[in-house]
C-alpha cells in the first residue's frame, strides 16, 4: 500500500474507536504521528488536491520545496495551493510547473505577484476575518495542510508561534496534517497550539525562519509617521498597525507616549522598543487587559526572541482578533494602515495599481471599521505618500481602470500625508475634494481643483 495510505487507514482505524474524537486541535488523541523525511511525508499528495500552507514567518519551506519537487516528478495535474501572504521562493509558482499547481492566493506577497498578474495563479479578495470561513464552511475543502510547528512540550503541545492567522481554521478542516517541527519556531500563548496527536506526519527540521528587518524610513515617511504620533495617538490608545515603513514610522515616533495597548493583526520589531521603553502597556485595554494581542508577526530574531515564551503577548485566531466589534471594545482604538491611491470623493484602494494586483484587502477594513466605532471616539486612519516615486500625485480626481477599491468612501475617516491630515467624517463631495487637495503634493494642487470642479460642478470648498 501507498506511504499516505497506510497513514490515513492508521488515522481511521484509530480515531473511529475514540467516540469523543473531535478536530479540535488542544484536544489530545490516543495517536501519535509518523515521522518521515519532507520528500516521504509530501506523497500524500495526489493530483486535484487542495493544499494549505502556513503563512509569514512560519512559512514551511523544506515542505513547499518537497511539494514542487514531487508535482513534477509525478506529473501531478490540478494542484491547488491555498495561503494568504508566504515567505520566500516559491518553486512551484514558475511557469514550468503550470498544469501541475494552481495558486490561489487569499494575500498576495511579491513572490506571487508575476504570478498573479499573467494569469497562472488566482487571488481572493476577502477581509482578513473571514478567511476562516472558507474552511469551516467548506467552501474550500482541504486535502491536506503544511505547517510549521516547535517541537511539542511535555503535554505533547506544538506551538505554531509567530502565524496563528488563519492557520488554526485549516488543521481543524484539513483531512491530512503535516508538520516541520522546528525548534526555532517561538512557542507562543494564545490560540496558535495544536497536539502533536492531531499531525499526521512529522518532518524535522531545524532552519532559521523567514526575516525581515525594520527596514531604511524615508523622510516622507518620517515625517507621516511624526504627523500621526503628535496629533491623532493618544495617551492610553489601541493601536493597530498594517504592514509597511508607514506604520513603522508611527511606532518609532511614540517613544513619549504612555499606557499604549496592542490589538492588531499583525505587528512588528517596532512593537518591542515600545515595551521596553515602557509606552507600551496595555493598561487600559478592555480586551485582554494587560497583554498584546496580534495574530502574526514578521520581523527579525530579536521580535521572535521576543515572542518565545512570553505570556506579555496572546496570538490568536485571526477571526476572532480581527472582529470589528471585538475591537471597538477597547479604549480609544487607533488604526493606522497604508494605501496606494485615494481619489478626491474618498475612494481607497489598497490592493491593486489600476489592474495589476498588487497586495490584498487584508485587514484594513476590519480595524478601519473597528475604530470607527470605538465608543470613546476611535481613529480610523489611512496614510500615504502624496506622490508616488515618479511624481504622480497619489490623490487623484479619478481611480486609474481596473482599480481595485478595498476602503469605500463611506469608511473612509482620517486620511494622512506628509503635507498634513483631515478627517473625512461627515463631509460632502465638495469638502471631500478641499481637503484632500489641501494635503496633496503642492505641484497637484492646481491641478487638482480644476478636475475636481469639472467633477462635481462646483469649486471644493470647507
Amino acid at each position: 500500500m501507498h506511504l499516505s495510505g497506510v497513514f490515513r487507514k492508521l488515522k481511521n482505524e484509530i480515531i473511529r474507536k475514540y467516540y469523543t474524537y473531535a478536530a479540535e486541535p488542544f484536544h489530545p488523541l490516543p495517536r501519535a504521528p509518523i515521522t518521515a523525511s519532507a520528500e516521504e511525508a509530501i506523497k500524500v499528495v495526489k493530483s486535484g488536491d487542495n493544499i494549505f500552507v502556513h503563512s509569514a514567518a512560519a512559512t514551511p519551506s523544506k515542505l513547499l520545496a518537497a511539494l514542487a519537487n514531487h508535482g513534477k516528478q509525478n506529473r501531478l495535474e490540478r494542484v491547488t495551493v491555498c495561503h494568504i501572504h508566504i515567505e520566500g521562493a516559491m518553486e512551484y509558482l514558475k511557469p514550468e510547473y503550470s498544469g501541475i499547481f494552481r495558486d490561489n492566493s487569499f494575500f498576495i506577497g511579491a513572490n506571487a505577484r508575476e504570478a498573479v498578474n499573467t494569469g497562472r495563479a488566482d487571488f481572493v479578495p476577502i477581509f482578513l476575518s473571514e478567511i476562516p470561513l472558507l474552511f469551516h464552511r467548506k467552501i474550500i475543502q482541504l486535502d491536506v495542510a503544511l505547517i510549521n510547528v516547535s517541537p511539542p512540550d511535555q503535554h505533547g503541545f506544538c506551538s505554531f508561534g509567530p502565524s496563528v492567522d488563519v492557520t488554526r481554521s485549516a488543521v481543524k478542516n484539513a483531512k491530512y496534517i503535516i508538520g516541520q517541527v522546528n525548534p526555532k519556531i517561538p512557542r507562543t500563548f494564545g490560540d496558535g497550539t495544536i497536539h502533536v496527536s492531531h499531525l499526521d506526519c512529522i518532518v524535522n527540521v531545524d532552519e532559521e525562519l523567514p526575516q525581515r528587518p525594520p527596514a531604511k524610513i524615508s523622510p516622507i515617511e518620517n515625517a507621516i509617521g511624526r504627523l500621526i504620533a503628535d496629533n491623532l495617538v493618544d495617551n492610553g490608545a489601541t493601536l493597530q498597525m498594517g504592514i509597511g515603513n508607514i506604520p513603522d514610522a508611527v511606532l518609532s515616533s511614540l517613544k513619549s507616549h504612555r499606557d499604549l495597548g496592542i490589538h492588531s493583526e499583525m505587528f512588528s520589531d517596532g512593537v518591542v522598543d515600545l515595551v521596553e521603553a515602557g509606552c507600551i502597556t496595555n493598561s487600559q485595554k478592555k480586551i485582554l487587559p494587560g497583554k498584546i494581542v496580534g495574530s502574526f508577526c514578521l520581523g527579525s530574531r530579536r521580535l521572535y526572541d521576543f515572542l518565545d515564551n512570553n505570556p506579555f503577548i496572546v496570538m490568536g485566531d485571526v477571526q476572532w482578533v480581527n472582529s470589528s466589534s471585538l475591537i471597538a471594545q477597547n479604549p480609544k482604538v487607533t488604526a493606522i494602515n497604508s494605501c496606494i491611491e485615494i481619489d478626491l470623493t474618498g475612494q481607497v484602494v489598497s490592493d491593486s495599481i489600476g489592474t495589476r494586483m498588487y497586495s490584498g484587502v487584508g485587514g484594513q477594513v476590519d480595524f478601519l471599521r473597528g475604530a470607527a466605532i470605538c465608543p470613546d471616539g476611535g481613529k480610523p486612519i489611512l496614510a500615504l505618500p502624496s506622490s508616488t516615486k515618479k511624481g504622480e500625485s497619489k490623490i487623484v480626481p479619478f481611480l486609474k481602470q481596473g482599480a481595485g477599491i478595498v476602503t469605500t468612501r463611506a469608511h473612509v475617516h482620517y486620511v494622512v500625508t506628509e503635507y498634513g491630515y483631515t478627517n473625512l467624517f461627515g463631509k460632502n463631495l465638495r469638502q471631500r475634494a478641499f481637503e484632500l487637495i489641501r494635503i496633496a503634493h503642492p505641484d497637484h494642487r492646481e491641478e487638482l481643483e480644476k478636475a475636481a470642479f469639472e467633477r462635481l460642478n462646483c469649486m471644493p470648498s470647507p
